[in-house]
């Protein structure tokens, strides 16, 4: 192919997108000429080029947004936190009004965490890491215990429902009911007045 013929095709290939007059002739060499810009003094052909085909460009689709699990450590959950004494509803018998209160914790409390009781809805000294809880001059009656479980800033993590438990005193007719007085235990047991000896 000679090189105008080449040229040729090459300005049929990048012809613009629009209607464009393109001239071809033949020169004096005998080769054909194509141009877009017609000679003087020559005889020429016009060539009308239908604009060529516009596909559109397809849509763009965007893919979702992949979401990557979070860094940060979740929050501890412990998976049980109960009171172990007293049991819920239990009746204590104390006439020192102290009572000791075990709690129990899974897994076991974590490094910056802490314990907390609670009696009758208001906290008992100091947030510790100890399970034991001594507790002394409880009144007489019916009393609620809840314990907590808190973080370094006080963040209450888990809390247990509040339960219940009576404590009473043991009164002298509770010691003689368990242990009978006998004719030579009154005026002995503080439970056996003299007064109380049955006459011959």
């Amino acid at each position: 192919m000679k090189l105008s013929a080449l040229f040729g095709v090459l300005l049929l290939c990048v012809a613009p997108l629009t209607s464009a007059a393109i001239y071809t002739y033949i020169d004096a060499n005998g080769a054909r000429v194509f141009t877009d810009q017609p000679p003087k003094h020559q005889r020429t052909e016009t060539l009308n080029l239908k604009p060529t085909n516009q596909v559109p460009a397809p849509p763009v689709i965007t893919a979702p947004p992949v979401y990557q699990e979070s860094l940060e450590p979740l929050p501890v959950q412990y998976q049980l936190l109960r009171i172990l004494v007293p049991e819920p509803n239990a009746t204590i018998r104390a006439n020192n009004r102290q009572l000791i209160v075990t709690v129990n914790s899974e897994p076991a409390l974590l490094e910056g965490h802490h314990y907390r009781l609670l009696l009758d809805g208001e906290a008992v000294g100091e947030p510790t890491r100890s399970p034991v809880f001594p507790l002394k001059d409880l009144n007489r009656g019916t009393h609620l215990l809840a314990v907590e479980i808190i973080n370094q800033q006080g963040a209450v993590l888990e809390r247990t429902p509040a339960q219940p438990f009576h404590l009473r005193q043991i009164t002298l007719n509770d010691k003689r009911r368990v242990n009978p007085c006998e004719k030579n235990d009154y005026g002995v047991r503080p439970e056996c007045p003299l007064k109380d000896k049955p006459k011959k």
